[in-house]
């Protein structure tokens, strides 16, 4: 007699439903990894939980992302999507206004509060911890930065890049996550064109 009981599935191998829905099922695990990192923080955030919130097993979440640091990394870099979208175009044209566009193109986004949101729970999650630091750091550098740095001649060129970052950095902190006053209510067009000219002047000044 030939036995009808299935071959047991291996551990985080998704079932056939779930993996022609994988696409959706990624976006909603990553969804879910960025509320828990912004509510509970990156230490006390865990792949059970994600997966709880997701509403998947936690062999589903290891099967598509690894670890937990791998989450956080995916989350980060979906949240910087548009931004990456937008940064060949912001970069397109003349190196003498880059600054501005530069300028436009990172604000905007903490502007926007659909790609605020996401953002939000990156940043607060890096702030608190060394690991998610080091995984935010490192997107920013690779993916950002030396894309910035590679159009321009200057020797320090990734040092320019990185002191025009901390200028919007700073901004970014201070407006969208300290909320300090007058800087969080102040208008944003006024703030665009106060720093474009010191970001514009880290990259292409003598």
């Amino acid at each position: 007699m030939t036995s009808t009981t299935p071959a047991p599935r291996r551990r985080g191998r998704p079932p056939r439903a779930e993996a022609a829905d994988a696409p959706a099922t990624r976006d909603r695990i990553l969804s879910a990894a960025r509320e828990e990192f912004s509510q509970r923080g990156y230490d006390k955030t865990s792949v059970r939980g994600i997966a709880k919130a997701a509403g998947v097993d936690s062999a589903l979440v290891h099967h598509y992302f690894g670890t937990k640091e791998q989450v956080f990394e995916a989350a980060v870099e979906k949240a910087l999507a548009p931004a990456l979208d937008a940064r060949d175009t912001a970069l397109d044209g003349p190196l003498d206004d880059v600054g501005e566009r530069l300028a436009r193109m990172i604000l905007g986004l903490w502007e926007n509060p659909v790609t605020r949101a996401p953002l939000l729970a990156i940043v607060r999650s890096a702030v608190n911890n060394e690991a998610a630091a080091t995984v935010f750091r490192r997107l920013i550098t690779s993916q950002l930065m030396r894309r910035v740095a590679a159009r321009m001649e200057a020797p320090d060129a990734e040092l320019r890049v990185e002191l025009a970052a901390a200028q919007l950095v700073g901004i970014m902190m201070i407006r969208y996550v300290i909320k300090a006053e007058p800087l969080a209510s102040a208008d944003i067009e006024q703030i665009i064109q106060r720093v474009a000219p010191v970001v514009q002047g880290h990259l292409t000044n003598p």
